[in-house]
């Protein structure tokens, strides 16, 4: 990566009309933003459809977009739909975050107004000759709609199973509502082509994001049960997670199946490869969750309540790695390298040549055994002052320990006449060795947390927020464009 600096929103952040963010107006908005700002990087988090708990982190499918980000007036501008339909419904009640419930029961009754509609449906059996995964997927929520939205291990035993009669038959019978999930796949890809070419012709690049796991009630594990560590009735023998540490006491478990990596080796590591082949026209760059994993990984039986029990296990390592480099040559992979590295983990993102993560917040935490000081950091890595998994700066400023707050203000030599302790850390970032540097855009923004993306092991508050039309101005982009400047970026 050459020296440049960027911005983190997810796409359902954007501003919109419609309950959620999405590919259409409010995201060409962004990226002119991003353009005046002198930001060559937009990173977002996982694009794909969303499942129980609404994470992006957990997902029907690894290759599938999210149907949520289709931009009803594209689809207006088609004629597939009228903007009286997309304005009958209220997409918000109380607050100006996500409701997903509203989205959940009214966004797809008024996409498949727009199948209906669909004048080219040829093209769908031609979308799904191109992508070798579609047809999986669609079947697969075409079956999950059949089953009352039940986990396919709860499906009937001959399609729990995949028997070949049982699957035709299915063919048959929704055959309709799969060509339904093939029309929402080739509206998301194809609005999310037009809006990257726009990006890009404006010197913007794309960072994406994928989560090292996928999700057990997912297509990728129904269809490809051999990959995963299941029992014959498709449950999990073991799931993934985190031991115990002084951020969680107990772990994380977060129970998505571990993978059967000699399986995937004998094969070449083919569907990982596909994955990010898949991703890599996605995106300009791709973010790996977790890397660590590849190096090992802690398995949690799958009975247990939680991740105190787990074992360490070996990943597919240097083998993997280099399966990557000879499909795809020197890719652009981001690794998510936080949390307790062991010397084997730094020797494989030493071999892969990957740049690493540093988060700024981590710097000045005492619990934190890694040393993410500035002073410390190295070209190749990517850095940050918070991830979606942080709070924002001005909340962490009010909630981390005042030790803590007092030894960032020691490192950076703040006082109070200096502009705003957010505005300084972010200076600190933006002048460091790092090549890249990605500020969440609620720090640049000063907000608190209320405006934070995600609070890990929580359920029910997190991924809602929203950021609201006309919050980014010209003089905030001359203000970030000039630090930006200042820092060589």
């Amino acid at each position: 990566m050459s020296r440049k600096a960027g911005i983190l929103l997810p796409i359902f952040s954007l501003p919109s009309e419609y309950g959620i963010g999405t590919l259409g107006r409010a995201a060409y908005r962004w990226v002119d933003f991003l353009n005046d700002a002198h930001q060559k990087v937009w990173q977002v988090l996982p694009v794909g459809p969303t499942s129980y708990g609404d994470s992006p982190y957990q997902s029907f499918s690894a290759f599938a977009g999210n149907p949520y980000f289709i931009d009803l007036e594209l689809l207006c501008d088609q004629k597939l739909l009228t903007k009286d339909e997309c304005a009958a419904i209220q997409w918000e009640y109380t607050s100006k975050k996500i409701e997903y419930k509203i989205l959940y029961d009214n966004r797809f009754s008024l996409l498949r107004k727009a199948y209906q509609r669909y004048p080219m449906k040829q093209s769908l059996n031609e979308f799904i000759k191109e992508n070798a995964w579609a047809h999986d997927y669609a079947l697969f929520m075409a079956i999950k709609d059949s089953q009352m939205g039940k986990s396919w291990q709860e499906w009937p035993e001959l399609l729990r199973n995949r028997n070949f009669e049982a699957l035709a038959k299915a063919d048959r019978d929704y055959h309709d509502d799969i060509l339904f999930y093939v029309f929402l796949q080739k509206m998301f890809f194809e609005q999310w082509e037009n809006l990257k070419q726009y990006a890009n012709a404006k010197d913007v690049q794309i960072v994406g994001d994928i989560p090292i796991y996928v999700a057990l009630d997912s297509a990728d594990v129904w269809a490809h049960q051999e990959y995963f560590n299941l029992d014959t009735d498709g449950h999990p023998t073991e799931v993934a997670g985190c031991p115990p540490d002084a951020f969680a006491a107990t772990g994380q478990l977060w129970g998505n199946p571990t993978y059967r990596w000699n399986i995937l080796a004998d094969q070449g590591y083919s569907w990982w490869l596909e994955r990010l082949s898949m991703s890599f026209e996605l995106f300009d760059y791709v973010r790996i969750d977790h890397f660590r994993g590849f190096e090992s990984y802690y398995a949690i039986p799958a009975k247990d309540k939680t991740a105190e029990n787990g074992c360490w296990r070996q990943g597919p390592g240097k083998d993997f790695i280099n399966a990557i480099k000879d499909r795809f040559g020197d890719p652009h992979i981001i690794a998510e390298d936080l949390g307790f590295l062991t010397k084997e983990v730094k020797d494989l993102l030493q071999m892969s040549g990957f740049p690493g993560m540093k988060v700024l917040q981590f710097a000045f935490d005492a619990r934190e055994s890694n040393n993410y000081l500035p002073y410390t950091y190295v070209k190749n890595c990517v850095v940050y002052t918070g991830t979606h998994d942080n709070d924002t700066l001005h909340g962490w400023t009010l909630s981390a320990a005042p030790e803590d707050v007092r030894y960032a203000k020691e490192y950076i030599d703040y006082s109070t006449d200096r502009g705003s302790l957010e505005r300084k850390l972010i200076r600190i970032a933006m002048a460091s060795v790092g090549d890249t540097v990605i500020i969440p855009i609620q720090d640049w923004l000063e907000l608190g947390s209320e405006a934070r993306i995600n609070q890990p092991s929580t359920l029910g508050c997190n991924w809602l927020w929203r950021m609201n039309a006309g919050t980014c101005t010209s003089a905030l982009a001359n203000e970030i464009a000039q630090m930006t400047e200042l820092y060589g970026r």
